[in-house]
């Protein structure tokens, strides 16, 4: 099924029949678990259980950093389930997340009432816990430091929905930007990136608001049968009295609209994107930065303007999803993947859309940003071309991070089962 999808893309058949040749079994990184203490196993154990789309690419990560990232993952994902689990009143849940990051310094605190899929980090939260502070100091401050930001962000979004557009970009903020920033902060305590890489928030915002942003505008069908609203009222408003219209038939010009609005909106972050990874050094961290990137750009292009979106779900083929993770491994590259997505939503571009004079001017802005080379020196140039064996490790993000709700995103894209 997945070949035939890809009948007319012969790059995307040849990158299947390797793919599934060499399997991203056969170059997983090697860990040493031998060497590790019983509670690190344990919190690989369940990054493997509650991430299938990140696991593979934090274990993919250089050095010290691999552990830092894997705990963090895990604090995070404590968090959000006690965000997501609808089950606990709000008087006991809102307290929760303010206090969260002060249970990571309790050797005994764990919560054993939540009724959520991954409610094991919250009742082994100990396990997890007891590894963040063996943590390095530098890297124990910046999860805690986020864990606290996010809890308070996430306690304020529980009773309201999303209205502006600034607001959007503030809840996209708390559940994805937060978790940029706290990777980037990672990323420069490691020594593997500048201290830049950790010091410019607005990129690292960006490119968590991007992803999340894109999820969001997905998963607008899932959501409405879920009873979640994230589109923002400031958009839909527009073009509708009721969010749920959008489904109705009728509506389909108005929901296209609001479609391409919110697809135009995310499409601001793509600059930012770019500099943000012409600034990394390291192939690892390249790696786990870029794919969910140009992912996230080929999803918007299939999204814009798609009838689709307001009747099933959008999601790119198989094929498409590992040539591009197969591809991504360097900063030229990139440039090209977004070059030629952004083409792709300009030859969509309508006369008559509403948001036509600001899509052009966003995708005018992009093209010159692919094309120019930044002032920024740039390692990422020099990464390597092929890196052939990380970039299929790396297929094992694959085709999850496509089809993730946007109600698991709320928990962060950047890394939130994403």
């Amino acid at each position: 099924m997945d070949i035939l999808k890809s009948l007319g893309h012969p790059e995307e058949i040849l990158n299947l029949f390797r793919f599934k040749m060499g399997g991203c079994r056969s170059v997983m990184p090697k860990l040493d678990y031998e060497s590790m203490s019983e509670s690190l196993r344990t919190c690989y154990i369940y990054l493997n259980q509650t991430s299938r789309s990140f696991a593979a690419v934090i274990q993919a990560l250089d050095g010290e950093l691999r552990h830092a990232v894997c705990i963090f993952y895990l604090v995070l994902r404590a968090l959000d389930t006690v965000e997501d689990d609808m089950s606990i009143p709000l008087e006991k849940k809102v307290p929760l997340l303010h206090n969260f990051h002060n249970f990571l310094y309790d050797p005994e605190w764990n919560f054993t009432e939540s009724q959520e899929k991954d409610r094991q980090v919250l009742e082994d939260f100990p396990t997890i816990s007891v590894e963040f502070r063996n943590l390095g100091q530098e890297y124990r401050e910046v999860i805690s430091d986020i864990c606290h930001c996010m809890g308070v962000g996430m306690a304020e979004f529980l009773e309201k929905k999303v209205g502006s557009m600034k607001e959007w970009d503030k809840y996209c903020h708390y559940v994805a930007g937060l978790v940029g920033i706290g990777l980037s902060r990672l990323f420069s305590a490691s020594q593997l990136e500048d201290p830049e890489v950790g010091q410019d928030t607005e990129l690292a915002n960006s490119m968590g608001l991007f992803l999340q942003k894109t999820n969001i505008i997905r998963d607008y069908l899932e959501d409405q049968q879920d009873g979640r609203a994230f589109w923002p009222k400031e958009a839909w408003s527009q073009f509708a009295n009721h969010l749920e219209d959008f489904a109705k038939p009728r509506h389909l010009d108005s929901a296209l609209a609001c479609l391409n609005l919110l697809v135009t909106d995310a499409l601001r972050h793509v600059p930012d994107v770019i500099s943000y990874l012409t600034r990394l050094r390291n192939q690892s961290v390249f790696n786990f930065c870029a794919i969910p990137q140009v992912m996230a750009i080929a999803t918007l292009s299939a999204c814009y303007n798609n009838p689709q979106v307001f009747q099933g779900v959008v999601k790119i083929r198989k094929g498409q999803a590992v040539t591009l993770m197969m591809q991504a491994t360097n900063m030229g590259a990139v440039r090209s993947i977004i070059s030629q997505y952004s083409q792709e939503i300009l030859q969509k571009v309508s006369l008559t859309d509403p948001s036509r004079d600001k899509t052009l001017l966003i995708l005018q802005l992009i093209r010159e940003k692919t094309l120019s080379q930044d002032m920024l020196p740039s390692r990422a140039h020099h990464l390597s071309p092929v890196y052939l064996s990380a970039a299929m490790l790396l297929a094992a993000l694959s085709w999850q991070y496509l089809s993730a709700t946007a109600g698991q995103a709320a928990g962060g894209a950047d890394m939130q089962g994403h």
